[in-house]
């Protein structure tokens, strides 16, 4: 009913449908290849749609990429599995992903499998370069310790750098292996990855706040103790005023690296890569204008409109 509402936005959603069933008919035809796009389909169907701007080997390659880090992500995640667990794991995940029958038990039902199940490719350069890249990645153990208690800006914008920069460095190397782009300047790379983590970070401030058993606190206190005692006294309607003042803040200081994120993407030669790297920065962009100055941060999920995006 909404999308009948907006007339304009009824094409868009078509042409989105449209998109996701050439999804189905690009993934290859190995049975390997299909489990990893089923895979990469389940934990986020927004980057199975992005992905398919990229041709079909640097595609392959990426689809793989993203999996690595999102089962890396799902052990640093999880506030269940204790520190003296996690961080092991972290340390050494670049010999797990070999292992095929490796698997973490406490891990969420709907992430295990694509931690110790999936069949890899890793005979060919860019496979060699992603598992290098994990491997060379390391794992500081105070870092477990930051993202549960960023301080400082400079916390936050190393925590989003472990979590999210480093990502746009595995990128950039992955476009530079496929002979189409010039390798990116690290910190261009790294504000590539900041500016989408930030951007969460603040769209999810209620669902990280009543995250059980614990809840995860990554706005800076630098920033918020402005406007407050605790962090979690911006979801009570008597803060609305300081919660939305503390927001446009911290909105503020994501967009910062919005300039950085242009300059990455105006030396990108490949029309496919810009088009995969442009997706979620406007995404980001749209978002970051959604959260300003809106208190329903603090009340629920806000959200782009698929059809507004894809206008």
């Amino acid at each position: 009913m909404g999308a009948l509402s907006r007339p304009e936005e009824v094409l868009a959603l078509v042409k989105l449908r449209v998109a996701a069933g050439q999804i189905k008919r690009q993934i290859p035809p190995e049975e390997h290849w299909a489990f990893a796009y089923s895979m990469l389909q389940k934990v986020s169907r927004s980057f199975a749609l992005v992905i398919q701007q990229l041709g079909p080997e640097l595609r392959n390659a990426v689809c793989i990429f993203y999996l690595v880090l999102r089962a890396l992500d799902t052990v640093e995640d999880d506030t269940s599995i204790p520190t003296e667990v996690k961080v092991p794991i972290l340390q050494e995940f670049y010999r797990h992903v070999y292992n095929r029958d490796w698997h973490y038990s406490s891990i969420k039902r709907q992430s295990k499998k694509s931690l110790g199940e999936w069949e890899q490719e890793w005979q060919n350069l860019y496979a060699r370069r992603i598992w290098m890249f994990v491997r060379t990645q390391e794992y500081p153990r105070e870092f477990h310790d930051l993202r549960m208690k960023v301080e400082t800006v400079d916390d936050y914008d190393e925590y989003c750098h472990y979590v999210a920069g480093l990502v746009g460095y595995g990128l950039s190397r992955l476009f530079y292996a496929a002979g189409t782009e010039d390798l990116a300047p690290d910190s261009l790379s790294n504000s590539m990855g900041l500016f989408l983590q930030k951007t969460n970070i603040i769209r999810d401030y209620l669902e990280d706040i009543n995250e059980i058993p614990k809840s995860r606190m990554f706005w800076p206190r630098e920033i918020w103790s402005k406007y407050a005692d605790k962090l979690e006294d911006f979801k009570y309607e008597e803060n609305t005023e300081k919660a939305v003042q503390c927001l446009n803040d911290i909105v503020t200081n994501a967009l910062i690296h919005a300039e950085e994120c242009l300059q990455y993407m105006s030396a990108l030669k490949n029309h496919a890569i810009f088009h995969f790297c442009a997706i979620p920065q406007i995404m980001a962009i749209g978002t970051c204008a959604l959260c300003y100055n809106n208190v329903h941060v603090f009340r629920g999920v806000v959200k782009m409109r698929r059809g507004k995006l894809l206008l």
